[in-house]
């Protein structure tokens, strides 16, 4: 069994806590959430990279590796991650548990405080951050946008939300765009460093066999540097509950052998904050969420339309996204089957086999959470964004009791918004405004 709990250790600054004895390593992290913003979407995805290569104590990856190897080998890593319009940037940390120390040595309270050490005392030349490290990591993150831009099922999802979300945080990469890093400069970081350290809210999550109390005790002393604040604000999100009378349809050209066509709904303000939810969940899960679904069962296996084909629910964010790679010519067979599909979950139509896989599907992947501390860390991060204290066994209990017409319903109130379709050079045409 595990407990978790949940306590503010400064103001905005937030643990959560999973006591158990399940696993052999502890699992740790940071996290600071804000607002996502095009302005500064780019600066605050290099800040942890950069914070990464050196300290003050340990300046540069050799001396951080070491530190590491007294952790019985344990890692860090930063991470930048999207929840709703929240942009969240970090460390997560996973080292041995206590319990499983050669000689009882205790390795939560120093692997939290070189965490606190890379998030508080980095390496510093001229008052700002290292030149070299910062031209390094600009780089390294040129070439992550790039490559998000080169997977072209990536690059079509994305500009469905540009298209669907366009002037909305929703829109903005995670990442930022290219010509916003290259833009960034040491004193530039520097000063958005100390930006998100006094503005951020920042919430904290430990996993292992140390209590509560213990984890929440070697956090405060490793966080105790933090700058104080009451000003700590995360992001929000904002929800348009309709979509337009008539769809809007985009097709772009590249140099692909591929099409890719992927199309976005609204779920008519349904969110993971309203009751219906489960219902919404089930639905995604039906339509194209998992293996059992009719978009991967009918549109891709049985009538061989797609090479693939799914689709994701943004729980905060109300929409549906629809992703699938085809053949150019077969566009509209596609579109106009995708929708069939969805129809038919609107109209009940559901088989009892189709209802109940899709419902143990998401039941084990809500238990299977609780088998995984990085899956547990995203689970609660993600809540946090949302401000839901629903653990995976409760969302798990809400999932067995949701009908085939609970489930209908929530298909009824999807809206296609937009329709995105990337085809070749010279392909043919879609009917589709090209852009």
């Amino acid at each position: 069994m595990s407990q978790t709990t949940r306590r503010e250790l400064f103001p905005g600054v937030w643990l959560r806590s999973v006591h158990t004895n399940k696993f052999k390593s502890s699992y740790l992290s940071v996290t600071l959430m804000l607002p996502l913003k095009e302005e500064t979407a780019a600066v605050n995805a290099l800040l942890p990279h950069v914070l990464r290569r050196g300290t003050a104590v340990h300046p540069d990856m050799e001396s951080l590796s070491a530190a590491l190897d007294q952790l019985y080998g344990g890692a860090i890593e930063p991470v930048v991650r999207k929840r709703g319009e929240t942009q969240c940037v970090g460390f997560v940390a996973s080292f041995l548990d206590d319990a499983y120390t050669l000689e009882g040595e205790r390795l939560l309270e120093p692997a939290a405080a070189l965490l606190g050490e890379l998030l508080l005392k980095p390496l510093t030349q001229d008052g700002a951050f290292s030149p070299d490290y910062t031209a390094g990591e600009k780089a390294n993150l040129i070439d992550r946008i790039r490559a998000q831009i080169n997977d072209k099922r990536i690059y079509a999802s994305h500009r469905l939300t540009q298209l669907m979300c366009q002037g909305e945080p929703f829109a903005v990469d995670k990442l930022g765009d290219e010509a916003r890093v290259e833009a960034i400069t040491p004193a530039s970081l520097w000063a958005q460093y100390q930006t998100l350290l006094q503005t951020a809210r920042i919430e904290v999550y430990y996993c292992g066999s140390a209590s509560p109390e213990r984890a929440a005790e070697a956090l405060q002393a490793a966080l105790s540097a933090l700058p104080e604040s009451r000003d700590r604000i995360g992001g929000s999100c904002h929800v348009i509950d309709h979509a337009d009378a008539q769809p809007r349809v985009v097709s772009e050209s590249m140099d692909v052998t591929q099409g890719k066509l992927a199309m976005g709904f609204r779920t008519g303000g349904l969110t993971c904050w309203e009751a219906e939810y489960p219902a919404l969940y089930l639905c995604n899960a039906l339509f194209g969420g998992c293996t059992l679904s009719k978009l991967f069962m009918n549109v891709r296996e049985k009538l061989s339309l797609c090479y693939y084909a799914s689709s994701t629910l943004e729980k905060m964010k109300g929409l549906v996204l629809v992703s699938s790679g085809i053949e150019f010519e077969k566009y509209e067979t596609a579109r106009d089957e995708i929708l069939a599909q969805l129809e038919a979950i609107r109209q009940g139509e559901i088989e009892d086999w189709e209802l109940e896989g899709a419902r143990r599907t998401l039941i084990n992947s809500c238990l299977s959470t609780l088998d995984d501390q990085g899956r547990q860390e995203e689970f609660w991060l993600g809540q946090a964004a949302a401000g839901l204290e629903t653990n995976p066994e409760q969302l798990a209990a809400q999932l067995e009791t949701v009908t085939r017409e609970q489930t209908a319903a929530a298909a009824q109130k999807l809206e296609l918004d937009t329709i995105y379709f990337l085809k070749g050079k010279g392909g043919l045409s879609s009917g589709a405004a090209e852009i």
